[in-house]
């Protein structure tokens, strides 16, 4: 058996409410019965063997349970620690200006992919395979990155992408 998070995409905006309690009990009619919400809903921690239709299965029972479509994007517990260990930021740091962000892509980026960065908005400093480690700073509005929509809709194009806080990714690994 494999650990693995799920990080489900859109699944609390505008109109939409999944509540964790509901996503462990979907997670267990789909097989997955010691399921666990990390943080707040959208992140799932469980326990499967490795399959290479695994997301597709989540996203099909996902959409037969709440009836709308919901991107899911995998890594195990191994890939999450694996990244903390390549210390992506280095010395930077979350403080009340900046934020730490990684984009996680389901598949591989596209070979030669231009990703778009807005000096001042948000810094991309590192890109690895299937993640993007972003620098963000506080805007003038209140707002971290604001022009980071920007590289989701290029993203977006590219495949499926999530993006979670780093203390996320920190917390999941462990």
């Amino acid at each position: 058996m494999t650990a693995f998070v799920a990080f489900l995409r859109g699944v609390n905006l505008g109109k939409r409410k999944v509540l964790s309690a509901d996503l462990v009990r979907c997670f267990a009619v789909m097989g997955f019965p010691g399921a666990k919400p990390l943080l707040a809903s959208g992140n799932v921690l469980f326990e499967t063997d490795p399959d290479p239709n695994l997301s597709a299965r989540i996203e099909a029972g996902l959409e037969a349970q709440f009836g709308f479509p919901i991107g899911t994007v995998l890594r195990t517990l191994d890939e999450l620690r694996a990244m903390l260990a390549a210390d992506p930021f280095g010395d930077r740091a979350e403080d009340e200006n900046t934020k730490l962000y990684v984009t996680l892509m389901r598949d591989a980026l596209p070979a030669g992919l231009q990703l778009p960065s807005v000096p001042g908005d948000y810094t991309i400093v590192r890109v690895d395979a299937r993640e993007i480690y972003i620098f963000a700073h506080r805007l003038p509005n209140g707002r971290f990155g604001e022009g980071m929509d920007k590289l989701g809709k290029v993203l977006d194009k590219a495949g499926l992408a999530t993006t979670r806080n780093w203390n996320t990714i920190i917390k999941a690994a462990r």
